[in-house]
């Protein structure tokens, strides 16, 4: 949503369906994100029943299919497509300025993996010519040793995409990239564009804690809020991190609401996070509203949303991998 406010996207519709009542809560107000005007503006698309259509999003195609009339009743050319899923900072104008210059009908946003930063197998891997255009598009490959991948960024002309949709849906083919990218590859004109900069997928547990531990270091955090252009997020009123006596906070980010009496190192802390006395936080993310006991360490582990862990426990992962931590205990007894 940033992107797109910072690129002066003036209309923006976000498709949500499964388990979106936080994420629907998170949008209740455009003003973060400057969308609050009479012309345009931020639209919340969730599946409809209606007498012809009485399912939910059959896939991505399908999503933009049952809000066609959305499609229909905007004036501008171009539409970008986005997935909610990926972390990364773009000035959408320079995307399309390509999409227009190469007289592309689908403009694919890409990526190169570096060594060891993800697996390619997750997403779709492309091959391209010297000028760009997309030769060969596989939709998460079992094996390959291919590390351009596809961001799931897309440029496309507003009515040709209304006509693809409506075929695919008669077709009964609902989905984005495997029924109407790969399908169309050899008689669409669809070329890439390399995305710059700072690039990462939160899809899975790993990739979600890997990027969470990046923002630890300097220079991603200076990408994301050193300069132009900002990010912005709703905001909510909480008062400062609080670090009390005895408190030590090591290459840490701690947000507000926050209260510290142990130890925390190279771990993210989200907003109104407890940390009792004697607890050690080591390489470890904590999301809202958790409460942790005292005497408790907790090392290489995610800990969800307003749990409490009572006092003198231990969690680590083991054997390099993530721990999930879920511990939904009465906080506080009468």
């Amino acid at each position: 949503l940033s992107n797109m406010s910072n690129s002066h996207v003036q209309k923006v519709a976000v498709c949500t369906q499964f388990n979106a009542r936080s994420l629907n809560q998170h949008l209740n107000s455009s003003k973060w994100w400057d969308f609050g005007r009479k012309q345009g503006g931020l639209f919340v698309l969730t599946p409809t029943m209606t007498t012809e259509n009485n399912s939910w999003y059959r896939g991505t195609a399908d999503a933009m299919y049952q809000n066609i009339d959305f499609l229909r009743e905007s004036h501008e050319p171009y539409v970008i497509i986005t997935s909610g899923g990926c972390v990364y900072k773009t000035d959408f104008n320079k995307m399309l300025e390509y999409h227009i210059n190469q007289k592309a009908d689908i403009t694919v946003g890409y990526t190169k993996l570096a060594a060891g930063q993800d697996d390619p197998t997750r997403f779709g891997v492309m091959q391209m010519d010297t000028d760009g255009r997309v030769l060969s598009f596989e939709e998460k490959p079992v094996v390959t040793d291919n590390m351009t991948v596809s961001t799931g960024i897309y440029i496309i002309r507003r009515r040709l995409l209304i006509g693809l949709l409506e075929k695919a849906n008669a077709e009964q083919r609902y989905d984005f990239v495997k029924d109407i990218l790969v399908r169309y590859r050899e008689t669409k004109k669809i070329y890439g564009y390399e995305m710059p900069g700072y690039w990462n997928n939160i899809a899975t547990v790993d990739s979600y804690y890997r990027t969470n531990m990046d923002f630890l270091k300097k220079d991603v955090r200076d990408y994301f809020f050193g300069g132009y252009a900002s990010i912005y997020s709703k905001v909510e009123d909480q008062p400062p991190a609080k670090f009390n006596p005895g408190a030590s906070v090591r290459n840490s980010l701690v947000a507000s609401g926050c209260i510290i009496n142990g130890k925390v190192e190279n771990s993210v802390l989200f907003r109104k996070v407890y940390v009792g006395n004697n607890c050690v936080i080591r390489n470890s993310i904590i999301l809202n509203d958790v409460y942790i006991g005292d005497n408790t360490t907790i090392e290489n582990c995610i800990v969800e949303s307003r749990g409490t862990i009572r006092a003198n426990e231990t969690y680590r992962g083991e054997d390099g991998k993530v721990r999930i931590v879920v511990e939904e205990n009465e906080r506080y007894i009468i």
